[in-house]
Order: structure tokens, then C-alpha cells, then sequence
């Protein structure tokens, strides 16, 4: 941000007005308050602060320090001495809090519609939902008052309202930030969620806001550096679905041409969307209601009518059904392992549709479970999850797709949902560029099967593993073919072998080795623009081998050994 924290405030205060939409708030700071925080900001000055000067919204079930926590149940309130860790890494970080946004009730429900304090405003068609249960914190960003908000997500909570809004949604893997100081919904499925205008601006949030917390039982480490920004891979490999019968035809349309920019493959997306439905049909409504168990049991007339119906319903699950669920769900966990083991990514629909006011006011059950079609298995499922914009629909509605990926996937996933981005929103921001080789990081040259795209790019992509950049060589390798994988070294008439650079863990080096067979193995490789860890070949296993060198590298090798006899060169 180049504008000063005073600025940022007058602007969040000018456009509060002028949108003029009370229900986005259930507790806003007044114009005072907000100002005297930006002019101690611009006194202080940056300071270091990645998010100094930014104007951030909370969702109204995360504490702020001094500000009600309400859950969107006026009767439930009470005020917190101190901020959940989220919020006071924000500030820590120089982010100005504007106020607390409104929400489906307890964070139960994907409509935005289900909280006394009305429902915030779809900025692209009034008599639509705004999506839930973050509403107010993606409609506060989609109007543009604040720069960031917080929202939560348990079934698509932090995903739905981004796409009605035509914003980035970003879900973290479970557990990568901190619940402490928030109401729960199912505590072992919630996370605290990200709303803002760009891929790259969502995961500077996600990198202050992270970081384990002991206080917090379902808190993880990460096994690696997760939130470093991956460059684009030049193949990634995509996994589609046939969704044509789950979704309105334009939603369809979008979703194909935001697929088409991409190598993608179809596949079953059937065992997920069987455990999505469990989200609301099985045991996890159990734990929301154990999540407001005293709530249920002693005050259950200060709840919205529909998240009581939806809250009781969890008395009558019963324990052997549970299991039956966890199996299923354990099934699916090894079905998603075994689809990311062979595609980087998987692409889907955010929301099949957007519903009006008169059909949630016509049937407040039906239009909401359908939202959370593509939603509702995700963080069953334990994926990452970032939501996008994908276009506009001839009704000039704002069309989203959700990139998914296994756990600790954000900073590679952010490559590819910021590529989908960039390609309907032509007028945002350059993009970071990707994160150099950390302290903890080695670069390593690959040339053969570990490239992006090829079958083994999969082994530094488990061993933490993301895309740095393309690269060759200096002229000095002859390259041979052995087999299903080349071999490297130094020759006489050498040529600039192409190959792609990858940052992985250094401790994941030792175990990578460990996986090449002989005669290949690492050695220090001359790039263009300097040295480098890469695959090497021992010289004397490649006498009697095929000389590709003249192909410049394995890609170009693969289309002419590809390619019909007739037509080879």
C-alpha cells in the first residue's frame, strides 16, 4: 500500500458512508476512534509492518479487545479483555481495525441471512444473498471500505461470500491459524479465513496472521515453508470436473474457460461431494451442538429460528452413525491424497449458483445446502482452498472457482488462482514474484522427470517443494536419454540444457537423493546466472547412451520421441 494509515482511514469512513449499508456492522469504531489509531500509525511510522496502514474489518465471532463479541446473537454477547491472536497479529503487523461485521449466527449457514441484525447488501444485486456466514466481512471488501477482513470457514464460509462479491477468498489449511478467540462452529473442521482484492494481499495476511498456538488444541506445525510464494509452473497439471448438472449454465461456462488455460484432466468428484453432504447430515452437526451446548440446552429462544432448528438437530445423531462417518471420511482423505499425488491442483466451482431473498425467504434450508456443493468437503477433507474471481455472467452477477490443494499447499496454490485472477481482472496490481530460496531452502535444477508436469515432479512437491523459474544451463552438458529420465554431465561441443529451478527444504535434500537412483545424483550445476544444486550423471555411465543433446533439453526430447515415426525429424 502507498497510502499513509490516515489516508487508508478517511477512505474506509468516506465510503462507509456513501455505501451506506448499516447491516454490514454490528460494531464499527467511530470516525474519531478510527482516526485517532491512523494518526498514532503515521506517527509511529512503518516501523517494519507488512500491513502498515491497512484498514481490516473482523468478523463478528473473532474477539477485539474491548469490542462485544455478539456471534450475531445479542443475548450471547460479551466483551473480551483481549484480542484472539489473529487480531493482534494484524495489529502488531500496523493494520487499523475498523469493526466487527455481521454474519449468519454462530457461523451457521452459507446465505448471510440469518442474523437479527439484517443482511448486509450483495453490491452487485441488492435483491441477492450476499453468501455467508462471513457476509459483512466480504461485503465490507467487496464495497470497498476496508482493505482486508477476517471471516471464519468451516463449510465455505470464507469461500461463498468472495465469489458473490467478485473478491479472493482465502481458506488456510486447518490448524495453520490460531482459533483461540473465536466462537466456534465445528471446532475441528473451523478456520479463520481471509477476504481481500488480491491473491498476493490475502496471503501477506495469512503469513502474519499464522503461527502455531499451544493454547489451541487443533493448532499444527507446519511441516515446511509453506506460505513462500510459488512462481507458475510452465505445466501445472489441473483436475477438473464435469459439473454441467450441479450448476447454473453460466457458472459452467466460467468455470470451463477458467480450466482452459490450463493442461487439465477430469476427474470423479462423486466420493467428495457424498462427504460434503455429511457436513450437515451427519456428526459434525452433533458438534455444533456441542459446540453451544449451554446455549442449546438453557437459552436455546435467544437463537435465530433457523440456526435453532439447524443446532437441535444434533441431539438426535446418534454414535454408531458417527463412525460409519469416519470412515467414509477417512476414505476420502486417501481418495484426495491419492488425486494430489497426481495434480497440483484441483479446480471447482465456488458456488453453483446465487440465490435471491425470495427463495431463502420462500425455503431457508434448500438454497443453502445447495451452496455448499463444492464447499462443504474441503475442510473434511483437510485442503487448502483459495477462491477467485472467475468472471461476469450475462446477468452481470460475479462468477468465483476455488483451487484446492492438500494441507500447508497456500503459497503454490496462490501461483495458479493468481494466473485464473489476472486473466478476468486485467487492471489489478503486478504480481509478487516468487519467494527466492529461504535460509532453510536449497535451489535445486531439475532436468528430467521432476519438472513440472512429468511423473516425478511429485516427489518435490511432497517433500515441500515449489517452483522458482526456468533455467538453463551454461553451454557446457551434453545430455543423454536413459530410458524414461536423462542423464547429465559435462562434454566436449556442450550445449545450454534446459531444465526448471525448485526451492525445497534442505532438509528434504538427503531424502530426495535418496530417491534417484544411480548413475544420477546431485552436483553443482553452472547456470546462466550462477551455480546451482542440480541433477548430474556419472560421465562413464553414458557412453553407449543416446545423445539428445541437440534437443536442448528433456521437454523438447519427449515431443520428438513422441511424435509419429514418419514425422520425427
Amino acid at each position: 500500500m502507498t497510502r499513509g494509515p490516515l489516508a487508508a482511514a478517511e477512505t474506509a469512513i468516506k465510503k462507509d458512508r456513501l455505501h451506506a449499508d448499516p447491516a454490514i456492522w454490528i460494531a464499527r469504531a467511530s470516525d474519531d476512534a478510527i482516526l485517532s489509531q491512523a494518526r498514532r500509525l503515521r506517527d509511529e511510522g512503518p516501523r517494519g509492518r507488512p500491513l502498515w496502514g491497512m484498514t481490516v474489518a473482523i468478523k463478528d465471532n473473532i474477539d477485539v479487545a474491548g469490542m462485544p463479541t455478539t456471534a450475531a446473537c445479542p443475548d450471547y454477547a460479551y466483551t473480551p479483555a483481549v484480542s484472539a491472536p489473529a487480531v493482534q497479529r494484524l495489529i502488531d503487523a500496523g493494520a487499523l481495525v475498523i469493526g466487527k461485521t455481521n454474519l449468519d449466527q454462530f457461523a451457521t449457514g452459507l446465505v448471510g441471512v440469518r442474523s437479527p441484525y439484517g443482511v448486509p447488501r450483495n453490491v452487485f444485486d441488492a435483491d441477492r444473498v450476499p453468501g455467508g456466514s462471513s457476509s459483512g466481512s466480504a461485503v465490507a471488501v467487496a464495497a470497498g471500505i476496508v482493505d482486508i477482513a477476517l471471516g471464519t470457514d468451516t463449510a465455505g464460509s470464507g469461500r461463498i461470500p468472495a465469489a458473490f462479491g467478485n473478491i479472493v477468498g482465502l481458506k488456510p489449511t486447518i490448524g495453520a491459524v490460531p482459533a483461540t478467540g473465536m466462537v466456534p462452529a465445528c471446532r475441528s473442521i473451523d478456520t479463520i479465513s481471509v477476504f481481500a482484492r488480491t491473491v498476493d494481499i490475502a496471503l501477506s495476511v495469512q503469513r502474519v496472521i499464522a503461527g502455531y498456538d499451544a493454547r489451541d488444541p487443533y493448532s499444527r506445525h507446519p511441516p515446511n515453508a509453506y506460505l513462500r510464494r510459488s512462481a507458475l509452473p510452465a505445466r501445472p497439471r489441473i483436475a477438473v470436473a464435469d459439473i454441467d448438472q450441479l450448476c447454473e449454465p453460466e457458472v459452467s461456462r466460467l468455470y470451463r474457460r477458467a480450466a482452459a488455460d490450463f493442461d487439465h484432466e477430469t476427474v470423479d468428484l462423486a466420493p467428495f461431494l457424498a462427504i460434503a453432504r455429511l457436513l450437515y447430515d451427519g456428526p459434525w452437526v452433533a458438534e455444533r451442538t456441542a459446540s453451544l451446548r449451554e446455549v442449546v440446552e438453557n437459552r436455546p429462544e435467544i437463537m435465530h429460528p433457523v440456526t435453532r432448528a439447524i443446532v437441535e438437530g444434533g441431539w438426535t445423531r446418534k454414535t454408531v452413525d458417527a463412525f460409519d462417518a469416519f470412515h467414509a471420511l477417512a476414505r476420502a482423505r486417501r481418495l484426495a491424497s491419492d488425486l494430489f499425488a497426481r495434480y497440483d491442483a484441483l479446480l471447482v466451482p465456488t458456488a453453483p449458483f446465487c440465490p435471491t431473498l425470495a427463495e431463502l425467504a420462500t425455503d431457508p434450508i434448500g438454497p443453502n445446502s445447495r451452496l455448499g456443493t463444492f464447499t462443504n468437503f474441503v475442510n473434511l477433507c483437510d485442503l487448502a482452498a483459495i477462491a477467485v474471481p472467475a468472471g461476469f455472467g450475462a446477468d452481470g452477477l460475479p462468477v468465483g472457482v476455488t483451487v484446492l490443494g492438500p494441507a500447508w499447499s497456500e503459497g503454490r496454490l496462490a501461483a495458479i488462482a493468481d494466473r485464473i485472477h489476472r486473466s478476468t481482472t486485467p487492471d489489478l496490481p503486478a504480481a509478487e514474484p516468487a519467494d527466492g530460496p529461504a535460509a532453510d531452502e536449497t535451489a535445486l535444477f531439475c532436468i528430467g522427470a521432476h519438472m513440472s508436469g512429468l511423473p516425478l515432479n511429485t516427489q518435490i512437491v511432497s517433500l515441500g517443494g515449489r517452483f522458482l523459474r526456468t533455467a538453463r544451463t551454461t553451454a557446457a552438458y551434453r545430455l543423454h536419454a536413459l530410458g524414461n529420465r536423462p542423464g547429465m554431465a559435462l562434454g566436449d561441443g556442450g550445449i545450454a540444457v534446459a531444465g526448471e529451478v525448485w526451492a525445497l527444504p534442505t532438509a528434504a535434500i538427503g531424502t530426495l537423493l535418496g530417491m534417484v537412483p544411480p548413475p544420477l545424483g546431485f552436483g553443482t550445476v553452472a547456470l546462466e546466472d550462477g551455480p546451482c544444486l542440480g541433477f548430474l550423471a556419472e560421465a562413464h555411465a553414458l557412453i553407449g547412451t543416446q545423445d539428445i543433446s541437440a534437443y536442448g533439453g528433456w521437454r523438447a526430447w519427449l515431443v520428438e520421441r513422441d511424435r509419429p515415426p514418419e514425422g520425427r525429424r
